[in-house]
């Protein structure tokens, strides 16, 4: 291992064998190699095992962390508890990012001295692929108002297309609610509040591919349950730390089809998004 590590890449695994391979393969030859990519297997049952031990006896670099299964919020917090290098990231099992993603944030972190550094996103299903999040400029701020909004949170609070200098995480104590899924919608708004300076880093990519067999693409009443438990206490710290996000806020209308009222979110840089937030708001506020 080398004596420097710029960025502790913390990686949940549970049972993603069809994509793990890719996601290990875009974090190997990153064009930074002073890395360090922490895999945590939570309890996969599949042959996930045997990727992660294949792929760290030919990267020094891989550390494995086994557990029960206990989830990703657990899995995120196990891996930062080991994390050596200045800065910490994080990427799903089913994902990968640009082989100069990493680089390019850090090189942008340093330079500009930032407590986080952004990258954008591309989600990418079967048949699509859409610009989730682009940054055409290089961006500084210390304005809570700008980085939600550079960051389109909470509408994608997302943990993964950033980096987090470990030493602010740390004296924050922050850390990922156990026990739930949608644990970034929480993390994400605390985290852009507390932390200070942000940069916005243009060209490269988290790749987010929509995994329609994941968990929270499987509507049980938990995973229900859990998306308007964590959706209404962001917006509760929002609101309550005078956040304001009406800049990014698309305009709301409501329409019946066979009785039922469905909420859509008018068009917004040129795509069509369903607005919990919004309707979280209407349920409590009526």
């Amino acid at each position: 291992m080398a004596d420097k590590i710029n960025v502790s890449i913390i990686v949940p695994v549970y049972n993603v064998e069809k994509f793990l391979e890719r996601c290990l393969e875009s974090l190997v030859n990153q064009t930074m190699k002073e890395i360090e990519i922490i895999c945590i297997n939570d309890g996969s049952k599949d042959k996930s095992d045997e990727i992660l031990n294949k792929y760290s006896q030919k990267d020094y670099r891989i550390k494995i962390i086994k557990q029960e299964n206990l989830g990703v919020s657990v899995a995120r917090n196990n891996g930062v508890n080991i994390a050596k290098g200045e800065y910490i990231g994080f990427v799903d099992s089913d994902d990968w990012v640009d082989l100069d993603f990493f680089e390019k944030l850090y090189i942008a972190a340093k330079n500009n001295n930032v407590d986080i550094a952004a990258a954008g996103i591309i989600r990418l299903h079967k048949f699509s692929k859409k610009f989730h999040l682009k940054f055409n400029n290089e961006i500084v701020t210390e304005n809570v108002n700008e980085k939600f909004n550079l960051c389109d949170v909470p509408e994608l609070s997302y943990v993964w297309n950033k980096i987090y200098k470990k030493e602010v995480y740390i004296k924050n104590n922050f850390r990922f609610e156990e026990g739930i899924f949608f644990e970034d919608v929480i993390f994400t708004p605390v985290v852009l509040f507390y932390t200070k300076k942000l940069v916005t880093v243009p060209n490269t990519y988290y790749y987010y591919w929509r995994n329609s067999n994941s968990i929270v693409s499987k509507h049980t009443k938990k995973i229900n349950d859990d998306s308007i438990y964590a959706h209404k206490k962001a917006l509760k710290f929002i609101e309550e730390k005078g956040i304001d996000i009406t800049a990014q806020k698309p305009e709301i209308y409501r329409f019946k089809v066979f009785g039922v009222t469905v909420y859509k979110r008018r068009r917004k840089r040129d795509k069509m998004i369903y607005s919990l937030f919004n309707i979280i708001k209407w349920q409590t506020t009526a």
